[in-house]
């Protein structure tokens, strides 16, 4: 079962644990983050930006993360970028409204028949990597990238649902001229009473029509 997210993926080669993801609190006791206004939403990380390396690509590459383990969960699956000023290794990197979605993928929905409730379908519980590109027209600097599952096997209750979190370091190379947008905050983009964040995937309620995803839409231009 996946708790952390250490290794970063860029073009199919994976790097060692921690060697450009921030080393999260979570590394030794796999627990989640479940208060979306915590301050750990963000990239949960132990103060280990200055240990870190950054790693270097290019706009367009494909990149992402290696969990631990399997995810199991069941949960939606989200990819952010910040930039990252002063520098991807700096403390106060990405503190503010400043990270875009590029990546997210949501449970398809099956309805039911016959009366019978629908059921969703998630992906990546049997895989440990999540893969996305960086936006091509992305220019070129210094990023966070933060990759996140939303584990919603007890997501019914309020603070039920499950973050599971990492946030490498990343200067970007060969970019064009686009502007990213929506930009949001961590905390902040979440309340925790999404229907996507909120919500009893066992008992899927009669006028149910699909997952909605939580946060802004996806740039990756």
């Amino acid at each position: 079962m996946a708790d952390t997210l250490p290794d970063l993926i860029i073009s199919g080669s994976v790097s060692s644990d921690w060697e450009y993801v921030r080393e999260t609190q979570n590394h030794y006791t796999n627990g989640p983050v479940t208060d979306v206004t915590s301050q750990l939403i963000r990239c949960y990380e132990n103060d280990t930006a200055s240990a870190t390396s950054t790693a270097t690509v290019s706009a367009g590459d494909t990149v992402g993360f290696q969990a631990n383990g399997d995810f199991y969960h069941p949960g939606y699956f989200s990819a952010y970028m910040s930039a990252a000023g002063p520098a991807a290794d700096a403390e106060s990197a990405s503190l503010g409204q400043t990270w875009f979605k590029i990546w997210e993928n949501t449970p398809s929905y099956t309805p039911g028949v016959n009366g019978q409730p629908g059921t969703l379908n998630f992906n990546f519980e049997d895989s440990n990597q999540i893969t996305f590109r960086i936006p091509p027209s992305l220019p070129s600097g210094q990023y966070l990238i933060r990759g996140e599952q939303i584990a919603l096997h007890v997501a019914s209750t309020y603070g039920g649902a499950q973050f599971y979190i990492g946030c490498a370091q990343l200067n970007v190379e060969n970019g064009g001229n686009g502007s990213p947008s929506p930009l949001v905050s961590f905390p902040g983009v979440y309340t925790g009473y999404e229907p996507g964040i909120l919500i009893d995937i066992w008992d899927l309620p009669s006028n149910y029509t699909g997952y909605p995803a939580p946060g802004p839409a996806v740039w990756n231009e």
